[in-house]
């Protein structure tokens, strides 16, 4: 798995302060996409050991109230292996410390759906992963006052929650009130 880049302090793609890495390769080359660039599987520069560690050791910061992981396409089929180590040691290391993940992919249909069932990786990322923002990015339904998201037709699920209850239960903030 190549990765386009690394944000350390990144505020923009979940709550609080958060790394957030960019991985390449994507397949559904939404209209109006904010990172094309992204598409293309051997863009930026590849996602070694030595990279990881360095990410792992960025979120020792008590400062860092996780990871976010987007692109690209993270849960594209390619990209999985890619950072399911990773995902793995920051559960391990940093429990505490959350993991969300933005995919083009329909949590219910396509990750709960033929991805469980056809990617071995997908069945353990689903132990990691705390929140998916899912769906493709919709110019048509672009909305720039909607949080963590880019679209109205995007939604922030609740992947513990939601694997509890055996239905797609939407993330709620501190007040418990799901975003809309």
């Amino acid at each position: 798995m190549n990765y386009a880049s690394i944000k350390e302090f990144d505020i923009a793609n979940g709550p609080g302060v958060r790394i957030s890495l960019f991985v390449s390769g994507c397949r559904h080359h939404c209209k109006g996409c904010f990172n094309q660039e992204t598409w293309d599987f051997a863009y930026g520069q590849p996602f070694t050991q030595e990279v990881e560690e360095d990410i792992l050791r960025g979120l020792k910061d008590d400062n860092i109230q996780g990871l976010s992981l987007l692109g690209g396409e993270p849960m594209d089929p390619d990209n999985q292996p890619g950072w399911l180590s990773l995902a793995r040691e920051v559960k391990k290391r940093y429990p505490s410390k959350d993991i969300w993940c933005y995919t083009g992919y329909l949590f219910d249909k396509d990750i709960l759906g033929w991805m469980k069932g056809e990617i071995p990786e997908t069945r353990e990322l689903l132990q990691y992963v705390d929140v998916f923002v899912d769906g493709p990015f919709m110019e048509d339904r672009k909305d720039i006052s909607l949080v963590f998201r880019g679209s109205g037709n995007q939604r922030i699920i609740d992947v513990r929650k939601s694997l509890a209850e055996g239905k797609t239960v939407l993330w709620t903030n501190h007040l418990g009130m799901p975003y809309k």
